[in-house]
């Protein structure tokens, strides 16, 4: 007899808009256990009621530093956590968290945000190649080649 553990699942998204499209897609993980990585303090609560969360701070291309202390602290947290999947809508702290979990084993599934109606944020062109998901909210910007799939829209 097998017996089934709940998946470990890192959610990973950058406090706002991100987070919100992220938290619409709650049911789907309610059976498994959760981590949250996060960016900002003020949404630790809110996310702590649903599982364990880290915030590991903002940080874009414009601020190497910044950028250089949250991949750290991504590692941090997928190196004790060793999530099974990490599902992340953006902004670059959840591709730092893809990244990291991809090297630790974990399923990637990257949902990019439905402000990109033009073309990929950058973000997501980045962990595209990591992912074993890549979903866009456009159906215009599917694309098989690159394994880009739609299956609809979360807000």
């Amino acid at each position: 007899m097998v017996i089934q553990r709940p998946l470990k699942v890192c959610l990973a998204a950058s406090a706002g808009g991100h987070l919100v499209q992220l938290l619409k897609l709650a049911p789907s993980w309610q059976q498994q256990e959760t981590i949250f990585i996060s960016t900002l303090s003020a949404v630790a609560k809110q996310l702590g009621s649903m599982g364990r969360t880290y915030i590991v701070g903002d940080c874009n291309r414009q601020h190497p530093l910044r950028t250089a202390a949250v991949l750290w602290r991504c590692l941090q947290v997928i190196r004790r956590e060793r999530p099974d999947v990490v599902i992340s809508t953006g902004a670059a702290p959840g591709l730092l968290a893809c990244f990291w979990g991809k090297l630790f084993g974990a399923r990637v599934i990257w949902i990019d945000s439905i402000a990109n109606t033009t073309r990929l944020s950058l973000s997501g062109r980045m962990i595209r190649p990591w992912c074993n998901l890549c979903l866009t909210q456009w159906q215009h910007l599917m694309d098989e080649a690159k394994h880009i799939e739609y299956q609809g829209s979360v807000v």
